[in-house]
């Protein structure tokens, strides 16, 4: 099984992603809106702002500061990390035992007097909010919208060069696997080889759980690996990524094991061929419902509409799930330097489904594949 790689694996550590233009955007969406400050409650976006990948934190941003909130657990970890000329950021060690949440952020606003203040309702608990909007009683919070959600969506070159990295390890993972994938090997004992086999090339862990059915199991969108072992005729659905600088892959390949009955090889091409029909709508400026719709037009003309997994794909990075989510509701155009997936399915209960999954860069005039394993179906076994 032959991989064509595109990058060069010293892509791991290229060192710069443009945190300042980040923070600019932030601080411009901030002055549109009126607000003073933002909360930063989401790991997420505190790693795509000030490049922290601990737990146990807290963002704040003025038009001239920005703040990360831990704990000593993760003092250290956070200076390293958030401290430098490319992101100036202040690391407050909060003592948990005497002073709250609320009081440390209280004191920041305090001295940065500010009294409108955005927060990510998304990303905190009703509890915990509570909490802190009593230690404040003078500011007016307003939730953001998905501020950082949104700038998140169009990747820069740094970006995308660690998501193909984690594409790279993830297709010639598969290819160290593939000679495994007989007649005999259980589900959980394939996925974590499959597993091993990215850490191995430097994964930072996986892009999320390794999804893995065969046979009837391949029915299951989000199959749990099992101890049932793969018997001969067999459909087998595989859904994972790697992760590189907190950048995510995801593909999904189907394969029968052995020789394809006439319905199997039928679910696989025409799973195939709405894929196909979706690629040939993607490019920027392209309505994404309209890539949905070119997909679901193949699938709802054939024999399986019934069986077929609504919505098309979505957006990728430094979250699995990121926007924009196509779909037949998605209002989004896609632009240059998205990166979404692209995974029509089809899922029969009690006998099998096909899913197959590519990662996208999306360009001026079409689409470049970030995913490059082959999509061969039939096993030798």
């Amino acid at each position: 099984m032959n991989i064509e790689t595109t990058i060069d694996t010293k892509q791991l550590v290229t060192p710069q992603a443009n945190f300042p233009q980040r923070l600019h955007a932030l601080r411009m969406s901030m002055a549109q809106a009126g607000q003073d400050a933002a909360l930063l409650f989401s790991l997420d976006n505190l790693r795509y702002l000030m490049n922290y990948s601990g737990e146990a934190a807290y963002g704040l941003v003025t038009q001239n500061a920005m703040y990360l909130i831990t704990d000593y657990r993760f003092l250290e970890q956070a200076q390293e990390e958030c401290i430098s000329e490319r992101i100036p950021t202040t690391v407050i060690c909060r003592d948990r035992d005497r002073q709250n949440l609320g009081q440390a952020i209280a004191e920041i606003l305090q001295i940065e007097k500010a009294i409108k203040v955005w927060f990510e309702a998304e990303h905190i608990s009703v509890a915990m909010w509570n909490a802190i909007a009593v230690e404040n009683p003078y500011c007016l919070f307003t939730a953001s919208v998905a501020s950082l959600e949104q700038q998140r969506k169009t990747k820069d070159a740094w970006e995308i060069a660690q998501i193909k990295a984690a594409a790279q390890i993830a297709d010639e993972a598969l290819a160290a696997i593939m000679p495994q994938l007989q007649v005999g090997v259980s589900e959980a004992e394939l996925a974590l080889e499959l597993d091993y086999q990215m850490q191995k090339r430097g994964s930072a862990g996986v892009s999320f759980a390794t999804i893995l059915g065969f046979g009837a199991r391949s029915a299951l969108p989000h199959c749990i690996p099992s101890r049932k072992r793969l018997q001969a005729g067999d459909l087998v659905v595989l859904d994972f990524g790697a992760v590189v600088n907190g950048y995510r892959s995801d593909m999904t390949r189907s394969f029968i094991a052995g020789k394809s009955s006439p319905l199997q090889k039928a679910l696989f091409d025409t799973v195939t061929a709405a894929q196909q029909a979706a690629f040939e709508r993607l490019r920027a400026g392209v309505a994404a419902v309209s890539a949905n719709a070119a997909a679901a037009a193949v699938l709802n003309a054939s024999p399986y509409a019934q069986y077929a997994g609504p919505g098309l794909g979505h957006g990728l990075g430094i979250k699995l799930h990121e926007q924009p989510f196509i779909s037949a509701v998605c209002q989004e155009y896609l632009q240059e330097n998205y990166v979404v997936t692209i995974e029509p399915g089809i899922y029969i209960p009690n006998y099998g489904g096909v899913r197959i999954e590519d990662d996208v860069l999306i360009t001026e005039h079409g689409f470049e594949f970030i995913t490059h394993a082959p999509k061969n179906f039939e096993l030798e076994i």
